[in-house]
């Protein structure tokens, strides 16, 4: 956060005389309810390229190969490479792989090579490979020969338009068998970054070679192996997220009943993961699999909330209930017995083979994903099998429906858009006007997760306009926290290069080299590092309709968190009155995140654009006026003597 004032924030006391002062009574010396301590979490599944060619530090694309739809159709992404008077061929082999899950795989067939005229092959990774200077790029695949005439093999990073070599190794002679090879690749220190290459695989001799799983990965966050980039780690962790619900919604369902996230077939090694077609018209690797899931949720110190597939996919097909059920039903069982089980059960003993022996904490499953689009009707006795099933052996969980059941109380609804019939993707109209919606929620029904929200204005990722019209959703669920307990802002990635997007106005934005935070971004990171665990009684009486607050307190502290949200075009003076607290100290923190329009954004080349500006004051008493400038969101930090 930049330590400077703003010239809108100056001007903002001088510019008040169209806005007519608004009043915020807060009643500090009796707390209404506690915050929940789970309330902003954050909602991930493979959409925008997430994961592949995102979060997932994997930096070939693909790095596997599927028998293609039309024989002799060239590989995306992997092209021949032919220096010189060099002569070779490439193709996917359908029936040679190193194993059942990954039986294709990239011949290729060199007619004429020497080491002057070398050939091979490269791959474009995903919209470019990110070459970094000093850093050390460590690499694999699967391959096998039908000659050791062959020869080594060269790999080496280019630059796309100069052909500059970056780095290079050599991998000896590959036998004839299926083998893992390594190889390190390492940058000197006058490199200038850049998105622009590619790597390259060469030979220079004859003969035929196949290859599949290439992979090649950057330094990942805590260089944890098949591990996530740091950078976008760090934007996570800067949110404070207090849960993950995944792995997501649509990406769980699958667009068929067959395309649903297995997870049994994401575990283990690599080279036993075939992957899967996602729903966002692109394949997955699944080296985003389950337990790569479960320790981003341990590395982030976050609550796994785990959706299981219920029998639904996304082409409105279904498994009945009952014994057509069962298989789905025990696989959450043995899900649930791989996240939590010791080394004595089955899946826990499979969890340790994989890598992980202590067991993870888990307290929330999720039945299936947006399950009010099912016209069968079937959801509620499917809910009703899951979670029988499930409280029989696991009775500490908390079982979460996606809509409204009739046949067992779930301990949790995943709460939606009732009109619109889909979870909360809005404009920041909507929003603002459905502000108070939990103020009158039944406080003894089950308790309300908000697993998808959003305010969808701005592309590829939100602007000001979306950052506001979150900001006033956000005070809502705050001061309603004793009954929504958990809220997920989506979806949370998207790779900003053309064709890698699927759906518009996301929280953070990236390429192969950087990444971004959004308005939006900024405005999750204010509320979620800004939250004391009392909520705290307060009424807002204001003519500007686009005004909204929360109230918290810090029970060991004594800090106030004062939240206002100013989403009028004019500047808005508040009367603040605290009773019950009559030793306010005068100093007083602001942060402030505003804009000159609604419009005003970030992107990958001005990513700082709209930021929080933290600022100081000496005017905090019981009874004092303040401004919020106009487009705002503010969070006033206040301090009680003892």
């Amino acid at each position: 956060m930049r330590l400077v004032l703003p010239a809108l924030i100056l001007l903002a006391s001088t510019l008040t005389a169209h806005a007519q002062t608004a009043t915020l009574s807060i009643d500090a010396s009796h707390p209404a309810t506690p915050v929940s301590p789970t309330l902003y979490g954050i909602m991930s599944e493979e959409i925008n390229h997430a994961w592949d060619g995102g979060l997932y530090a994997e930096l070939v694309n693909p790095r596997t190969f599927q028998p293609p739809r039309r024989p002799g159709r060239p590989p995306n992404n992997w092209i021949l490479v032919e220096h010189g008077a060099s002569s070779a061929a490439i193709a996917i082999d359908p029936a040679s792989g190193p194993s059942t899950a990954l039986p294709a795989s990239l011949k290729l067939d060199v007619t004429s090579a020497d080491p002057h005229s070398t050939a091979g092959f490269f791959n474009t990774g995903y919209w470019g490979i990110a070459v970094r200077p000093s850093t050390t790029y460590r690499g694999s695949f699967y391959a096998k020969s039908d000659t050791p005439a062959l020869g080594a093999i060269t790999v080496r990073l280019v630059q796309n338009q100069t052909g500059a070599v970056a780095t290079s190794t050599t991998v000896l002679a590959l036998d004839s068998a299926w083998k893992q090879y390594t190889f390190t690749l390492k940058t000197a220190p006058a490199l200038q970054p850049s998105a622009n290459y590619r790597l390259e695989f060469l030979v220079a001799h004859p003969g035929s070679a196949w290859f599949t799983l290439l992979s090649l990965f950057p330094p990942t966050w805590h260089d944890q192996p098949n591990g996530f980039r740091p950078d976008l780690m760090d934007k996570l962790a800067a949110l404070h997220p207090k849960f993950l619900r995944f792995p997501g919604g649509n990406y769980l369902e699958g667009q068929h009943l067959n395309e649903h996230f297995d997870w049994k077939q994401t575990i283990g090694p690599l080279v036993d993961r075939p992957g899967h077609q996602a729903p966002w018209m692109y394949r997955s690797t699944d080296g985003m699999g389950l337990l790569e899931m479960l320790t981003w949720c341990e590395d982030l110190h976050m609550e796994p909330l785990l959706a299981v597939f219920s029998g639904y996919a996304l082409d409105q097909t279904h498994i009945n209930p009952g014994k057509d059920l069962q298989p789905y039903v025990q696989d959450t069982l043995d899900e649930i017995e791989y996240v939590t089980g010791d080394t004595s059960t089955k899946w826990g003993a499979q969890r340790a083979r994989d890598g992980h022996p202590a067991a993870f904490h888990l307290h929330y499953v999720e039945i299936g994903n947006e399950e009010y689009h099912d016209p069968s009707g079937t959801y509620d006795a499917r809910f009703a099998q899951f979670y029988k099933a499930i409280k029989q052996d696991h009775q500490q969980l908390q079982i979460i429906a996606t809509r409204p059941v009739a046949s067992v109380r779930p301990d949790m609804i995943d709460d939606n858009d009732h009109e619109a019939n889909r979870h909360f993707y809005r404009t920041a109209t909507q929003f603002f006007h459905d502000v108070h919606r939990y103020d009158t929620y039944d406080r003894t029904g089950p308790k309300i997760l908000v697993g998808e929200w959003a305010t969808r204005e701005g592309t590829p990722t939100t602007n000001l306009g979306a950052a506001l019209g979150d900001a006033a959703w956000m005070t809502g669920l705050e001061r309603n926290s004793d009954i929504v307990v958990m809220a997920s802002y989506a979806p949370l990635f998207v790779n900003v290069n053309p064709f890698a997007m699927q759906w518009e106005g996301d929280l953070i934005g990236f390429d192969a080299l950087s990444s971004y935070g959004s308005p939006s971004y900024y405005a999750q990171v204010l509320f979620s590092t800004h939250l004391g665990d009392q909520i705290l009684a307060s009424t807002l009486t204001a003519g500007n309709p686009r005004l909204f607050e929360s109230v918290t307190a810090d029970a060991k502290t004594g800090r106030l968190y004062l939240k206002l949200v100013n989403a009028s075009s004019e500047p808005q003076p508040i009367d603040i009155k605290i009773q019950g607290a009559t030793r306010i100290r005068p100093a007083m923190t602001i942060t402030t995140l505003a804009g000159a329009t609604t419009k005003d954004t970030n992107s990958i080349t001005n990513p700082k654009h709209i930021v929080p500006v933290v600022t100081h004051a000496t005017n905090a008493a019981p009874t004092f006026r303040h401004t919020v400038p106009k487009y705002a969101i503010q969070v006033l930090e206040i301090d009680r003597a003892p």
